[in-house]
């Protein structure tokens, strides 16, 4: 069964696919691994392959991997007239957040800085997270790509991305008798 008739655009098949890896710990030994932690890891593998065929994003790197806890969350609405992406990046000024086009896709980075301090500071506990985020869309057949518009307001990114006429032609009703 192909999953992916189900999903109507997987948004987010190239992201992290040409992203740096980031370095790994050390995988231990099958041997090493207790019966239980290898079903979980292998549960844990099939998961991630099957959210990835309905489109949604990677659980990898969610929980216990550093570089993925800085991945900003984000909103895709469809229209008659176009798609519109809203990037949530509380804590991000606007001149650090960058937005490109790379063939078909969308590429969102940015950084979120950390604020400097003195040294008669002294931190009891960080929970908030610094450095730099990327997201990368694939953007549907119908999508605009000259017409692109962004903008940013509280922390939120919004992309507006038009949807070319040819598209809403391709629809039509069909009289029911």
């Amino acid at each position: 069964m192909n999953l992916q008739k189900l999903s109507p655009w997987n948004w987010f098949k190239s992201e992290g696919a040409d992203a740096p890896a980031a370095p790994s710990a050390v995988e231990p030994r099958r041997s090493d691994i207790t019966p239980l932690l290898g079903m979980h890891q292998e549960l844990d593998r099939w998961m991630d392959n099957v959210m990835r065929q309905f489109g949604m994003p990677s659980l990898q790197g969610r929980v216990g991997d550093m570089p993925g806890l800085l991945q900003p969350r984000l909103d895709i609405a469809e229209r008659d007239s176009e798609y519109v992406i809203s990037v949530e990046v509380p804590g991000v000024e606007e001149k650090d957040i960058s937005l490109s086009l790379d063939e078909q896709r969308l590429v969102i980075e940015g950084e979120k800085r950390q604020e400097s301090r003195s040294e008669d500071n002294q931190l009891h506990r960080i929970e908030r997270s610094y450095g730099r985020f990327r997201r990368v869309l694939d953007l549907p057949a119908d999508a605009k790509h000259e017409d692109i518009k962004a903008s940013f307001s509280n922390g939120v990114l919004t992309v507006q991305v038009p949807r070319s006429e040819h598209a809403k032609s391709a629809r039509r009703e069909i009289p029911i008798h």
